[in-house]
């Protein structure tokens, strides 16, 4: 976007901040219900600053602006904000001051901060306000400067929902509201609010359409021991899914009433809220109304633990998931230097590949196909004005997914297309030396994400390296990509919490190597929490891994992995090569019988 434009924008909510005496004003990157991804609508933050990563927070005051980001998106935003005049933050590293400690030393006594509440996580919003009004700074969230600013922005999505068969989910609307029910009881709470798109599809056993790749409809849950009211967009609802919601007992109500609604509630009521999501206009909203419950959604840790029906199904589902990316890769290797293949086309090509599987309804998110120096930014996406072509040289990072009627996708490759560095090799041995040391890990139930991810980080901070991002995130079931509450990680910034790995919750492994300017590597397969024994020392736990995709030998150097990492490396091959061999074509067999050979 040209930089001129950007600035254009930002002159104006420059004026709009001095016609209503706001000092300094905040753009976080969110909808109504602080999801990760966001409809075109909700995109207020990249329309004023040009960044178009999934998390960044702009802050706007009369003499500049700031964007602060995290590190999968640092070179990223440094290519995108050039030339707007807004400073780049980047997020924990030495001498960058979070928000909070930037608005503390920067605004006086007497200014007024501003932000749109509705798009404010309410623990966000709390902590700014308890910081700020301390030094005798004011807090307005009434303020949507991109509703007066932004002319052309895109509707406020209501596409159509569907119902998820009890035969896919696995549980049903009773059951799911039952341990709802009974948490808040646990709780000292008679309702809940819930704002989380992804958990009160869960919870529904519904699915919508209303944010890119992640089948979720715009909606609000209020549960109550008396009534369950869905706060939705009524021409989403089909006369299936109004049935549907009819035999659940569920109440629907308008999606654009939930605040008028909840205005009205008995200030008897103690409802069930979670900071971390609610936004902070309704956390205000409900506070006058009656007593909050500050815990959890329970929701969110039921969600997390597949049950039977959902594992067989994700197992089947990841097994041609796997067929389809290894036969992509076949394909690119078979054609690279004889054909133009660019990584747009490339991207075409597994998702064609993804198509063709029966149960396919979309991506899980849009392909990260990134060739060499592309590779070194975590969430790069080629585009029709910027791509590059492939050469038969160099490597592709391949990052993909879908979304099937039984599960989601993720998983990440590194393709060696031609000749590599030597540099290049032992930055890939290392990274998938540390995939398979986590997927082979071992531990006593308690423990969590922290506990295991130097397995993954060991072999590269053994020689001074690390990635700027966790190791591994949940993943959902026909749902959201990234899920919580389990992660493999080892920095929790604050508010964030660390969850104990639970039998049933599956989790990514995606190690890497990010050189700016150079390159990029990144393996990442799929694992679900298994018991081990229990004994007098407790229950253990292992992995279970869903994702079986051929690693390069090509890029392997056999000389920097030890004895037992060679062990798992060709353990994980052979096994590659015993589950997908019965559906390839004889050429796809004699080349996975070479790419999967013993080293």
């Amino acid at each position: 976007m040209e930089n001129a434009v950007i600035k254009n924008r930002l002159v104006q909510i420059r004026e709009e901040m001095k016609r209503v005496g706001v000092d300094y004003y905040l753009l976080p990157t969110a909808d109504f219900h602080n999801s990760e991804y966001v409809h075109a609508f909700f995109k207020a933050r990249e329309y004023f600053s040009g960044f178009s990563g999934s998390n960044g927070t702009l802050v706007v005051w009369q003499e500049g602006a700031g964007l602060w980001t995290d590190g999968r998106y640092f070179t990223q935003a440094e290519r995108e904000l050039e030339g707007t005049g807004i400073e780049l933050f980047r997020m924990l590293q030495e001498g960058v001051p979070t928000i909070k400690e930037f608005l503390e030393r920067e605004m006086k006594e007497g200014q007024k901060l501003g932000f749109d509440g509705r798009v404010m996580p309410t623990e966000t919003g709390l902590q700014l306000e308890k910081t700020l009004n301390s030094k005798g700074i004011m807090i307005d969230y009434t303020y949507d400067f991109a509703g007066k600013i932004w002319k052309d922005r895109p509707a406020l999505p209501a596409g159509e929902i569907w119902v998820v068969p009890q035969t896919v989910a696995g549980e049903s609307v009773e059951s799911k509201l039952s341990k709802v029910k009974a948490t808040m009881e646990k709780n000292g709470a008679d309702s809940f609010f819930l704002s989380k798109l992804d958990d009160i599809m869960w919870l529904l056993n519904i699915r919508g359409c209303d944010v890119e790749c992640n089948p979720v409809a715009l909606s609000y849950l209020l549960v109550s021991e008396e009534r369950t009211v869905l706060f939705v967009q009524s021409k989403a609802l089909s006369e299936v899914v109004k049935k549907h919601l009819e035999a659940n007992l569920i109440y629907v109500e308008e999606y654009s009433e939930v605040l008028a609604y909840l205005k009205k509630m008995p200030q008897t009521r103690a409802v069930v809220l979670d900071k971390r999501y609610c936004s902070y206009a309704f956390y205000k909203v409900l506070q006058k109304a009656c007593k909050i419950v500050e815990a959890k959604n329970p929701t969110e840790l039921l969600k997390a633990v597949k049950n039977p029906v959902e594992l067989s199904n994700m197992k089947d589902i990841y097994l041609k998931d796997s067929l389809a990316v290894t036969k992509f890769i076949y394909w690119l290797k078979s054609n690279i230097g004889k054909q133009e293949i660019t990584e747009i086309t490339a991207a075409d090509y597994l998702e064609k590949l993804r198509r063709e599987i029966p149960e396919f309804l979309d991506l899980s998110f849009p392909t990260i196909s990134a060739y060499n120096e592309n590779a070194a930014m975590m969430h790069y996406e080629a585009t029709t004005e910027s791509y590059a072509v492939l050469k038969p040289e160099g490597i592709l990072l391949v990052d993909s997914g879908g979304q099937y009627m039984g599960g989601t996708t993720d998983v990440t490759r590194t393709i060696v297309l031609g000749p590599v560095s030597e540099e290049i090799k032992k930055h890939y041995t290392l990274t998938a030396a540390g995939m398979l040391q986590m997927t082979h890990a071992k531990w006593l139930y308690g423990c969590t994400g922290r506990n295991l991810d130097i397995l993954a980080r060991q072999p590269l901070w053994e020689i001074g390296m690390d990635y700027q991002c966790g190791t591994g995130h949940g993943v959902g079931y026909i749902l959201n990509v990234h899920e919580g509450p389990q992660n493999l990680r080892w920095r929790f910034t604050e508010g964030m919490a660390e969850a104990v790995l639970e039998e049933g919750m599956d989790v990514t492994n995606e190690p890497g190597v990010y050189i700016p300017g150079s390159y990029g590597i990144r393996i990442e397969n799929v694992l679900v929490v298994k018991k081990a024994e229990k004994n007098e020392y407790g229950q253990f736990l292992c992995f279970d891994t869903l994702t079986y995709v051929p690693l390069d030998p090509e890029a392997v150097q056999v000389s920097l992995l030890t004895e037992v990492q060679r062990k798992y490396y060709n353990a994980y091959q052979k096994k590659v090569y015993e589950t997908l061999s019965p559906y390839l074509s004889k050429e796809e067999l004699e080349w996975l019988e070479e790419q999967t050979r013993e080293l």
